[in-house]
């Protein structure tokens, strides 16, 4: 009952709703399990931690998705988050799962971003690849080696699970680099009063992104996120990995492009970012 009470969305005034699921009084059903004390009552001890949960994960949300934010704004922003984690409540004990299926939420009911839709699901996605990267898996790397043993036709090599591949149609990786610059900027022109030039520069809004077709993979090395840009054959190439095939149908899947000097360049950096390990589960390459 009291899990169900403080999960509960909040009121149009960020209050506890004033009636129960049945139409009952709130103050009647919480006083049913809570009491009251000299300076509040049951109804009011209740909305403190109906607050707080829902406060929480608000900040969670934004703390998580500054791109999404900052291209819809604060008001859709928010109307959005509200939606989600009422349709979506969070089912895990921790909140690093918190914006795993936002996403799809956003593609499920495109009037919460409309006209930006499209743009919105492709920030969530790459947002929350961010957080994979951060802190997902690490199996053992392969060793160039091992790779030297098994002949092209029979080798098969998987991706390290902290890794995601991203075909987008926008250009999102620039884009929030730009907000959390500009974020930055305006955390040290809060400190800096006297800079009205970085003042100036803090309150240029980030200019949304353009279509623009871009392949990337989001990871991290040495625990720092990063995300790199490919080349579209070279994403076909982890892609077909990623699906299971072998080194040699991968690379053929390359096409004519992937000449053998500019594949072995790739294979020599996603190497050295230790990207390769065991062939396991198979896993799919997102696209737009």
């Amino acid at each position: 009952m009291m899990a169900a009470a403080v999960v509960r969305p909040l009121d149009a005034n960020d209050n506890l709703q004033s009636r129960w699921i049945d139409g009952r009084p709130m103050g009647d059903v919480a006083a049913e399990f809570i009491k009251p004390n000299d300076r509040l009552t049951s109804f009011e001890r209740l909305e403190l931690y109906n607050r707080m949960y829902w406060y929480r994960l608000l900040d969670a949300i934004r703390d998580d998705c500054p791109g999404l934010l900052a291209a819809l704004g604060e008001a859709a922003f928010g109307r959005l988050a509200q939606a989600y984690l009422a349709k979506r409540p969070s089912r895990s004990f921790t909140l690093r799962n918190l914006c795993s299926r936002l996403e799809a939420f956003i593609r499920e009911h495109p009037r919460f971003t409309a006209p930006r839709t499209a743009l919105a699901a492709e920030i969530a996605r790459f947002e929350w690849a961010q957080t994979v990267a951060f802190d997902g898996e690490s199996r053992p790397v392969v060793s160039a080696a091992s790779l030297a043993r098994t002949p092209p036709a029979r080798l098969r090599l998987g991706l390290q699970p902290y890794v995601t591949l991203l075909a987008l149609r926008y250009p999102v990786d620039a884009y929030v680099t730009s907000v959390k610059r500009r974020d930055a900027m305006r955390s040290e022109a809060s400190n800096t009063p006297d800079s009205n030039i970085v003042h100036r520069h803090a309150a240029r809004r980030s200019r949304l992104p353009r279509p623009l077709r871009t392949f990337l993979a989001v990871h991290r090395l040495d625990n720092r996120l990063y995300y790199k840009r490919l080349e579209p054959e070279a994403f076909r190439i982890l892609g077909a990995l990623a699906l299971g095939a072998t080194l040699a149908r991968a690379v053929a899947a390359g096409g004519r492009a992937a000449t053998p000097a500019k594949v072995k360049g790739w294979f020599t950096t996603w190497m050295a970012l230790g990207w390769f390990c065991a062939a396991g589960n198979k896993r799919r390459a997102r696209a737009s």
